[in-house]
């Protein structure tokens, strides 16, 4: 039961995604090609839609939800993940926009409406508030996240490095469910 409809809305996988057998995505959620949800994550597309680019992971534990359209939140805000974003173990992303090259760190949390520029790194714990941006090349820290500083160029070439790395694991995965 790891893809679930909800509402006729049934998730919709690009190539070679990985979906570990203890993982949930429900609902109206698009996941692009050589993406990997691990173990325990849950991606739940249920009142809004959610999309996720092209080598993107989403680690264990963590849980990628939306912000519904009400009376105090006209529109909502879908949740939407670019491609080579690293989403680390139990992060939660709720109703905002991530760009390209981005890696979440450890239990960060990024709230409604927050908007994450391409090439940024959020450090483990970090808590971005509702509403913020986030701009490229800086690392933020923090609760409530802060700049602290630029990001290093070997930072930014690490960007490709680990989108590349959760590429090849989540082969190995689905080289191993085919085998089995």
């Amino acid at each position: 039961m790891t893809i679930r409809t909800f509402q006729g809305q049934t998730p919709r996988l690009g190539e070679r995604v990985y979906l570990d057998s203890a993982s949930v995505v429900l609902g109206d959620v698009e996941l692009g090609d050589d993406s990997s949800v691990w173990p325990m994550a849950v991606i739940r597309g249920d009142m809004h839609r959610i999309r996720i680019g092209a080598r993107t992971s989403v680690q264990d534990g963590s849980v990628l939800h939306i912000t519904h359209a009400s009376d105090f939140n006209p529109g909502g805000h879908p949740l939407t993940i670019g491609d080579d974003v690293t989403i680390g173990h139990k992060a939660i992303l709720h109703g905002c926009t991530l760009g390209n090259r981005i890696l979440v760190g450890m239990g960060a949390i990024v709230m409604d409406g927050a908007t994450v520029e391409d090439e940024v790194i959020i450090a483990a714990g970090a808590v971005v508030t509702p509403g913020r941006t986030l701009e490229s090349g800086h690392v933020y820290a923090g609760n409530p996240a802060k700049p602290l500083r630029e990001l290093k160029r070997s930072e930014r070439e690490f960007f490709a490095y680990t989108a590349a790395n959760y590429v090849k694991l989540k082969d190995q995965y689905l080289a191993d469910r085919q085998a089995g």
